[in-house]
């Protein structure tokens, strides 16, 4: 619309020409008359700044679309009543139209006296608002010209291709948004790092916008560029002529598609099959770790890669691997504690991290090892289904932001690390498995054939003897069988009851007990069915210590602990039982003095797959599978079993929490 300055130049012109003292354009807003430039009103003329239609002279113009020209207000009896607050007055009024024939407002002259208008004023007054139409009509040309290249400037804005434009002269006169992103403060013109897709620097002319300024149409022209400290980038550039309609060259367009992310992902894929491939030709991941290290490098671009495995408490390079070309002398630990540099950080929170730099200070990585060299890096634990088993890490030389593709790849890579030594350590145990399954089954075979060889073997006896023979030895042959036959039982339901836990069918239920009463009824008990045995039992226990626990089961444990350092202790040893709380533990120890037992045969039999040949017979029953089965109910109640001791001797000792 009319701005106030242009509308009071209007009015004053139509004042002049109409020979009044006063004149003024409005125009319609909703339902009202509202006063934009005026000429000479006085203060009662204010009255009029802002009206309805219904009760003004400038309403009915409007409403009925033509001139109005009123000689005395008071007397013409087309004027509503209090439309015109003084006693007389004259009023000519023309409608403005828009370029549609759509009444927009009113340019009107007025004099406080009755007058005659003549027909040169009236023509004056309907030529001052055709002008108004006629300013209009620019104005709102301009708007909509002002609106389309909003709109225009809107949609290349919103491009994801970059959009250029030059004049014919070679002057760039247009850059979208995504233009001014991808070139940054660089002019257009400007090929300081670009090269073709062999590599080739790029000269000026070069570019498309100035190839299409010869004539010439460019599809889809690769080109890459190379900025200083940031990765290469791929683009398509397309550009052609601008014609006028007499067909010269008014200008040329240019636009520019970012295509690293589409590059990228081939390589990616290519990495991927590359890894898989190493994978699947590897025995070992020690073995496979330089061949997928090389794929990382060689296909993403960056310069160095790590592969750290956890293990001991620490995590160590399992292998490392440096673009052809590059320094190979990159110092690398050989082992990092948990927390200590970007692996044993990315060890340490279990998720991936991205350094935007390494050589900055406060950096996780010393410098010895950037050396200047390497900047950005990510580190990516490798996970077994039991937690964090490794990290991946890989360093480019120049400084990246972070990229969710690339720890996603990363991650994808490191999760095919992860499954390749699961199923690795998943066919060692099956391997495992097949040979424990036939040592337990000879095992179990041994454990059941002696006490039924020695059933059979007494019962064969009675059945030989004679009458004085049995009076004599009956009781003693028939003791022996008694003997065996709990044994073998015992071994049964210890079976039994090792499968369930293993299987988790046996309920395992944690209630507040005095663990030191139970050890010292077990005690107390062996005590007496070694009565005579060379061998001395000690015990140093509290009066009470409360854990929560399965009585039962826990006296079970105590009793096979004990039973079998008795008969693993040799003639004049000693078996020494404690019991203490630490911290939150208790601790039970069992300890005996068989020397010539070794720690590792002491390993073995918690495996129940070994059986020691050197022991003792102290008339306690038991077997080998006690052991086995004593750590699968101390696990069941949250706690550990170790063996502890020197050549003197060995200690089993157990922690059991002393809370839920």
């Amino acid at each position: 619309m009319l701005t106030s300055g242009s509308a009071d130049q209007l009015a004053a012109l139509t004042a002049r020409a109409a020979n009044a003292p006063s004149a003024c354009i409005q125009f319609i807003e909703e339902d009202r008359l509202r006063l934009y430039g005026s000429w000479g009103v006085s203060t009662d003329w204010a009255d009029v700044t802002d009206t309805r239609l219904e009760d003004s002279l400038g309403g009915i113009v409007v409403c009925g679309g033509e001139p109005l020209i009123i000689e005395d207000a008071r007397r013409d009896e087309r004027v509503p009543d209090g439309v015109i607050v003084w006693d007389d007055g004259a009023y000519l009024g023309c409608p403005v139209y828009d370029r549609l024939g759509l009444v927009l407002g009113v340019c009107c002259a007025y004099d406080h006296r009755p007058r005659k208008w003549t027909p040169e004023q009236v023509t004056a007054v309907a030529e001052a608002a055709e002008v108004a139409t006629l300013l209009i009509g620019e104005r709102l040309a301009r708007h909509e010209l002002e609106r389309q290249h909003r709109f225009l400037d809107a949609v290349l804005d919103s491009l994801h291709d970059g959009v250029t434009a030059c004049d014919a002269e070679g002057r760039v006169v247009f850059a979208n948004e995504r233009m001014r992103r991808l070139w940054g403060d660089s002019p257009i013109e400007d090929v300081t790092g670009l090269a073709d897709i062999s590599g080739v620097p790029l000269q000026r002319d070069d570019l498309g916008l100035f190839r299409a300024l010869r004539g010439e149409r460019v599809r889809d022209a690769p080109i890459a560029a190379q900025g200083r400290g940031r990765r290469t980038r791929y683009f398509l550039m397309d550009a052609q002529p601008i014609h006028g309609l007499d067909g010269r060259v008014l200008g040329a367009v240019q636009a520019v598609q970012d295509v690293t992310r589409q590059r990228r992902a081939e390589r990616f894929r290519s990495c991927e099959l590359a890894v898989t491939t190493a994978l699947a030709e590897a025995p070992s991941i020690e073995a496979a770790g330089p061949r997928v290290l090389e794929a990382v490098v060689a296909t993403l671009d960056w310069v160095h890669a790590e592969l750290w495995m956890v293990g001991d408490g620490t995590i160590r390079a399992a292998a490392r691997w440096s673009a052809p070309g590059r320094p190979s002398d990159i110092s690398v630990p050989e082992r990092l504690a948990y927390g200590q540099g970007l692996a044993g950080r990315a060890w340490q929170v279990d998720k991936p991290l991205w350094m935007r730099d390494v050589g900055q200070p406060q950096s996780l990585i010393s410098p010895d090892t950037s050396a200047g060299l390497l900047h950005t890096a990510l580190a990516i634990p490798v996970h077994h289904g039991t937690g964090p088993i490794g990290v991946l890490t890989v360093f480019a030389d120049s400084v990246e932001d972070p990229e969710e593709e690339l720890v996603a790849l990363m991650s994808g890579i490191a999760a095919h690390l992860g499954q390749f030594v699961e199923r690795r350590r998943a066919e060692d145990l099956q391997r495992q498995l097949t040979r424990s399954k036939n040592e337990y089954l000879a095992l179990i075979g041994h454990e059941l054939r002696t006490p039924l060889t020695s059933i059979s073997t007494y019962t064969g006896l009675l059945r030989s003897a004679d009458e004085a023979t049995l009076v004599r030895d009956g009781p003693g042959l028939l003791e022996v069988i008694e003997r065996n036959t709990n044994l073998l039982r015992e071994i049964i339901n210890e079976l039994l009851e090792l499968s369930a836990l293993n299987a988790g069918h046996a309920d395992v239920r944690r209630v507040p007990m005095d663990l030191a009463a139970v050890v010292r009824e077990v005690v107390d008990r062996t005590r007496t069915a070694i009565d005579g045995a060379p061998v001395v039992i000690d015990a140093d226990l509290p009066g009470e210590l409360i854990v929560p626990g399965d009585r039962d089961r826990l006296r079970h444990i105590v009793e096979n602990l004990l039973s079998s350092a008795v008969r693993f202790s040799p003639d004049g040893g000693h078996v020494a039982v404690s019991l203490r709380s630490t911290g939150r533990d208790a601790e039970l120890a069992v300890s005996d003095s068989a020397a010539d037992v070794t720690r590792a045969e002491r390993e073995q039999m918690f495996t129940g797959h070994f059986r020691t040949a050197r022991g003792h017979d102290r008339t306690l029953p038991g077997s080998v599978l006690g052991l086995t089965l004593s750590r699968a109910v101390v696990e069941k109640h949250h706690g550990s079993v170790e063996l502890t001791g020197d050549g003197t001797g060995t200690t089993v000792l157990v922690r059991l929490p002393l809370t839920e």
